[in-house]
C-alpha cells in the first residue's frame, strides 16, 4: 500500500509554494506592520483557487480532497504568508463556506457558495460568546419564530472576519429545555436588519486578521436562512470545528 503523496499533490504544493512566495509574501508584511487585513492578498488568494479548495467545482471550488487541502495550508505556511492571513483563510472555508456546503440545501448552496469559493464574498462563523467561549452547549444568544421569520437576539466575540464578512453562519439557542439539541444554524448576511459588528480588536499577533464582537439586536433572518434541521446546530458546529482544527 502507497502511503506517499501523488506525483500531481506534490507538483500542487510546489506551484502553490512558489506563488505565494512571488506573489502573496511581498505584501503580507505591511498588513501586519499596519494590522489590515490586505484585500488585494485575498484576491489573489481567490484567483488561485486557495479560498474554495474542497468543493466542487459546479459551486466553483477545485474538488480537492483533504490531503490536498492540507500541503496547501503546508505550502502557504512554508512560504511566509502571514499567520493572519492563513487565519482569516481557515475561518472563510473551513468554519462558513464548508458549513454552508455541507448542511445547506441546493438553493443556499448556488447561492452563497460560489460567491465564498471565488473570494467575491468574505464569511466568517458566530460561535464563540462572551460567557460561552466555544462551548456551543452553553449559548446565550437566542432565535425567536415569528411569523415567516426568525428574531436574533446576543452577541458574539473574538469572531475572525466579523468586520469585512458579507455572510456569517450564526449559532443559536432555540429551545433552552433541550440544551445541545435545541441549537440551530442561520445564514446571516451583513444587511440584515439588527445584525451589526463592533471595532476590531487589537492583538499582539495574527494582526491582519480582522476580529470583532458581533451584535443581534432583534435581527430579521428569513425563515429560507435557517441552514440544514432546527435543532441540529450543535452537531454542524462540532463538525465544522473538527475540520478546521484538523
Amino acid at each position: 500500500m502507497e502511503f506517499g503523496f501523488t506525483e500531481e499533490q506534490l507538483l500542487f504544493r510546489d506551484t502553490i509554494y512558489k506563488y505565494a512566495k512571488n506573489e502573496i509574501v511581498p505584501l503580507c508584511e505591511e498588513a501586519d506592520l499596519k494590522s489590515e487585513f490586505s484585500f488585494e492578498i485575498w484576491k489573489k488568494l481567490g484567483q488561485m483557487g486557495l479560498l474554495g479548495l474542497p468543493f466542487p467545482e459546479e459551486y466553483g471550488g477545485q474538488g480537492a480532497d483533504v490531503v490536498t487541502c492540507c500541503l496547501a495550508g503546508e505550502a502557504l505556511g512554508h512560504a511566509g504568508v502571514d499567520s493572519g492571513h492563513m487565519l482569516a483563510l481557515g475561518a472563510h472555508t473551513y468554519l462558513c463556506t464548508d458549513t454552508l456546503f455541507k448542511h445547506g440545501n441546493e438553493e443556499q448552496r448556488k447561492k452563497y457558495v460560489p460567491k465564498l469559493a471565488s473570494g467575491e464574498w468574505i464569511g466568517c462563523m458566530g460561535l464563540t460568546e462572551p460567557g460561552a467561549g466555544s462551548d456551543a452547549a452553553s449559548l446565550q444568544t437566542t432565535a425567536v419564530k415569528k411569523d415567516d421569520r426568525w428574531i436574533l437576539n446576543g452577541s458574539k466575540t473574538f469572531i475572525t472576519n466579523a468586520p469585512i464578512a458579507n455572510v456569517c453562519v450564526v449559532y443559536a439557542t432555540v429551545d433552552k429545555s433541550k440544551k445541545h439539541a435545541g441549537i440551530s444554524a442561520f445564514i446571516v448576511e451583513k444587511d440584515f436588519k439588527g445584525f451589526s459588528t463592533g471595532k476590531p480588536f487589537h492583538k499582539m499577533g495574527v494582526r491582519a486578521s480582522t476580529t470583532s464582537e458581533v451584535f443581534f439586536e432583534d435581527c430579521e433572518v428569513p425563515e429560507e436562512n435557517v441552514l440544514g434541521n432546527i435543532g441540529e446546530g450543535f452537531m454542524y458546529a462540532h463538525q465544522t470545528l473538527e475540520w478546521d482544527r484538523s
